[in-house]
């Protein structure tokens, strides 16, 4: 196994372990279908992504282990990221409280149909992965890098985060927990300021990026923005 294999396989590990934490310690229960259900369904996901891309685009697992607050480059997107990282956290751990205290009271259908939202979120980020080998963990741009217009592209500047937001928005409801959308939107706020910040970026210092824009007219949603 590689080095790059190593650190990629201990990163899934360290994120589902964290994932189960702040599922089940605020819930104070495993018994809890619904995150049981998530949390496999997010491991399962994760791994065979990787493990694809591993194989034949180990670049890209390269550039998506420079992740976090901390590996951005400008001090706008490591706050973003920053307040995202707290959000995120919270949006796990409001679905626990909220399974805690009042129970899971979402018919098991919506829970299930969430759960097909989050695998086709993650089928929307594979498409992106295998269209562009540059979408990194942090905003910046590469010497070597180009618009690319193809794939998932051709439909929304930003694929990537549409299939973010598929993710939040579907998880308080695979999660049965209907409050933690509230912190889910608050989420996918953040995730917009955050775009926006990229484009600046990306118009200031990608070629050929300001005609793309032209091009193609919505960010992360066809027919809406």
């Amino acid at each position: 196994m590689s080095e790059l294999s190593r650190k990629a396989l201990a990163g899934i590990i360290k994120f589902q372990a964290f994932l189960a934490l702040v599922l089940f310690l605020p819930s104070w229960s495993l018994r809890y279908r619904e995150a049981w259900i998530y949390w496999v369904l997010f491991s399962i996901s994760v791994l065979i992504i990787t493990l694809h891309f591993l194989r034949h685009d180990p670049g890209l697992i390269e550039r998506r282990l420079e992740v976090g607050p901390g590996a951005e480059p400008s001090r706008s997107q490591r706050i973003i990221q920053a307040i995202a990282s707290v959000l995120l956290c919270a949006l796990f751990v409001v679905a626990g409280l909220e399974h805690r205290l009042s129970g899971s009271w979402v018919p098991i259908p919506v829970v299930l149909s969430a759960d097909g939202v989050v695998l086709l979120s993650f089928l929307i980020i594979f498409l992106v992965f295998r269209e562009n080998s540059h979408t990194g963990g942090v905003v910046k741009v590469e010497a070597n890098q180009q618009v690319i217009s193809t794939g998932p592209y051709r439909l929304v500047r930003h694929p990537m985060y549409a299939g973010s937001a598929l993710v939040f928005l579907a998880t308080p409801w695979a999660l049965g927990s209907p409050r933690a959308l509230i912190v889910a939107v608050a989420l996918c706020g953040v995730m917009v300021v955050r775009l926006l910040d990229e484009e600046r970026l990306l118009s200031a210092n990608l070629p050929g990026y300001d005609d793309y824009r032209r091009k193609v007219r919505y960010r992360p949603m066809p027919l809406v923005w």
